[in-house]
């Protein structure tokens, strides 16, 4: 069987283990150490954020980042339907309700003019919202700038969840910088990776330092172990923080071969009647993490899932946009918002492999089984 090609594999080499060969001369292996403390000041440049917390995992920031925040069981929190889970899960974590609100159509974003429809009915009823979390999906940011003027007039925080979009922008600021709060992910799907981890963004000293607190099991800072609060094992190994700190120095040439397979993409699309590369023309200021496409099945006489049973019979992974969340057996009984949008993109969508680890020869083997099938249809 020829050899798979994956979503979006993790892209390290020689740099990568320069860094964590030094980590581990330095004695520095358990979690905690320089290179933390190194790659939370490089996150925190780059996404002009005064503090960052490195963490566990992305959805440990979107935890502590809710905690600190403030939300409590029986709270509400307005969310993205179109997330992972982990989005919804860090809200059940803290007992507080997920409303989903549906996806901008062409994005997949949250749709704003529905966001502020739920917050006006959320006041008129006088039920209180406890924080915004919006989604910035498949690499390109919510809009922001609608988002923080909704949250100054209805005065609710804004949590973002930037776990896919380190690197993009959103009018020239870099993706999470935007929110009281941010958190990002260094999955190792993601653009740049620790194998696993997060960071937790925010301007704000003194919730910074309550993140520090709660991750490392909430201790006191006494000699013996001292314990007044419910603490997490949320911290970043020094180890990982290395690895961090080379695929951050070498993010801009990811994205750029991301962008560069986006491209080849949309050449290999642009005569295909119905499809449409997802996002939109306007990308400019994407990370490109994933590229996906929309495909209208009564133009082009074929289906998404045709479409990649093709792809798997070469041993290509491809799949479907994020099922939403509303549409989930676990939160079946979420209250919601919705327009149909994001139930469209969910059966139309197809995300194609996009890592920059995929070499020319692979994405041409690519994209030779695109044409095959697409003149098999014709």
């Amino acid at each position: 069987m020829t050899k798979r090609i994956y979503l979006s594999s993790p892209d390290v080499g020689q740099l990568e283990e320069d860094y964590v060969v030094a980590a581990m001369r330095s004695g520095w292996i358990a979690p905690l150490g320089p290179d933390v403390d190194a790659f939370e000041s490089a996150i925190a440049e780059a996404t002009q954020r005064a503090h960052a917390v490195a963490l566990s995992s992305g959805t440990a920031a979107l935890h502590l980042a809710l905690i600190a925040k403030g939300v409590k069981a029986g709270d509400v929190v307005l969310t993205s339907t179109m997330t992972f889970a982990a989005t919804a899960n860090a809200i059940r974590y803290v007992g507080a309700e997920p409303f989903f609100i549906d996806s901008d159509v062409l994005t997949g974003n949250i749709d704003t003019a529905l966001l502020e429809e739920a917050l006006s009915d959320f006041e008129s009823r006088g039920e209180r919202v406890a924080a915004i979390l919006p989604v910035d999906l498949l690499g390109k940011t919510a809009d922001y700038t609608v988002i923080d003027a909704l949250a100054a007039r209805f005065d609710v925080p804004v949590i973002s969840d930037a776990a896919e979009s380190l690197g993009a922008t959103h009018h020239g600021k870099a993706a999470g910088s935007f929110g009281d709060v941010a958190a990002i992910s260094f999955n190792g799907n993601k653009v740049m990776t620790t194998s696993g981890g997060g960071m937790l963004l925010t301007d704000d000293s003194d919730l910074a330092q309550y993140t520090r607190y709660l991750a490392t099991q909430a201790r006191q800072p006494v000699a013996h172990y001292e314990h007044t609060e419910i603490g997490y094992n949320y911290r970043l190994s020094n180890l990982l923080a290395a690895l961090g700190r080379a695929q951050l120095e070498r993010l801009p040439s990811m994205i750029s071969r991301r962008r560069a397979i986006r491209e080849r993409y949309r050449e290999v699309f642009s005569g295909v009647n119905g499809v449409t590369i997802f996002g939109g023309e306007s990308d400019s200021e994407d990370n490109f993490w994933l590229t996906s496409i929309i495909v209208d099945s009564a133009v082009t006489g074929w289906s998404p899932a045709e479409l990649t049973s093709a792809l798997s019979e070469d041993n290509i992974e491809s799949r479907p946009l994020w099922k939403p969340m509303h549409l989930q057996p676990i939160f079946s009984e979420a209250r919601s918002l919705v327009s149909g949008a994001s139930e469209r993109l969910f059966e139309t969508g197809v995300t194609l492999p996009s890592g920059s680890v995929l070499n020319d020869s692979e994405l041409e083997r690519i994209v030779s089984q695109i044409n095959r099938f697409v003149d098999s249809r014709s």
